[in-house]
């Protein structure tokens, strides 16, 4: 008899992936969400102040590139792990994988600490990925129901957004399979949208960073053409070791300067034709550039993906 009270929280336990659909918050009505995301955001009046909250898909040298890409007077800090979920990241520093060794710079702030000061004109959360691991695994729409709200509640004007980001290359549904479908199925449908109906906020949404599909955009325009400049297929955005074998998730400064731009035409409002190519990494070392061609198509994808996707806040 004690051995089965004993199952029955184990068995509830097991059953918990199986039952979360009945416990999610749904999405709100689509009428609902055209009215929220109808009106875009004001553009910001000046330099900003930005939050990073995420892992290595943020890392040290993607900030670096948008501060320099934004020009004087944009300032930023960051909270990083290795693979880190949101939820993990609420939990605090000892769920942190690589907590040390990834903050170990001068940009580090506690993401509780910083969030909840009000201090930024912008918070920037970052999901890990497997996406799916994320959900299904970490109660990513509950993490990102927490620092959302924490931003709202300490910051009035604080704009928050969730960075959509990418798989692995190799990934067996087809790498440009998942962009396309992962969207909808996930960054929309089971966290930003979901999240209008935890907060019960109609006021304060969060936007979107669609780097995902700037990436799908831009490499189907590359490997179109056989290659634009110095950017030959989808493996020319991503890193390769020391032997030259290639890191399937880790972009190179190549992939850190299209996804910069993503990021400064999203918080700025601005189109990024025409900014700089040559850019410094975060420790001050040059960072590899595209070459005209390459960055003009660069510049000119961003532009048309994050007017296009009207959850980004950004005018069409």
């Amino acid at each position: 008899m004690r051995r089965a009270f004993y199952l029955i929280p184990l068995a509830l336990l097991a059953a918990l992936p199986f039952l979360r659909p009945l416990y999610e918050p749904r999405p709100p009505d689509p009428d609902l969400v055209r009215a929220i995301y109808g009106t875009p955001l004001p553009p910001p009046e000046g330099p900003m102040r930005i939050f990073h909250l995420g892992h290595s898909l943020v890392g040290r040298d993607m900030p670096a590139m948008l501060a320099q890409l934004a020009g004087e007077g944009h300032r930023y800090e960051s909270q990083l792990g290795r693979g880190t979920s949101l939820n993990e990241h609420w939990l605090g520093r000892e769920a942190i994988n690589g907590f040390d060794a990834e903050n170990a710079h001068d940009r580090y702030r506690d993401a509780k600490e910083a969030i909840g000061s009000g201090d930024y004109d912008a918070v920037v959360l970052t999901e890990m990925v497997e996406i799916r691991d994320a959900i299904r695994y970490h109660d990513s729409g509950d993490a990102l129901h927490n620092w959302a709200d924490l931003a709202r509640q300490s910051g009035p004007d604080t704009r928050i957004y969730l960075y959509e980001s990418w798989h692995r290359l190799d990934d067996d549904e087809g790498w440009l399979t998942r962009l396309d479908a992962d969207l909808d199925r996930y960054w929309l449908g089971k966290l930003m949208l979901p999240e209008i109906t935890r907060s019960g906020t109609e006021q304060r949404p969060i936007y979107l960073i669609p780097a995902g599909q700037v990436m799908a955009r831009f490499v189907r325009a590359v490997e179109a053409a056989d290659g634009v400049g110095n950017v030959a297929t989808r493996e020319s955005l991503f890193a390769r070791d020391d032997a030259g074998d290639l890191d399937p998730i880790h972009v190179n400064d190549l992939g850190a300067y299209l996804v910069a731009l993503t990021h400064y035409a999203v918080l700025y409002q601005r189109s990024p034709v025409g900014l700089p190519i040559a850019l410094m990494r975060a420790d001050g070392t040059p960072a590899e550039a595209p070459d005209a061609a390459a960055a003009r198509l660069m510049q000119e994808t961003v532009w048309q993906v994050v007017q296009e996707h009207g959850k980004t806040g950004v005018t069409p």
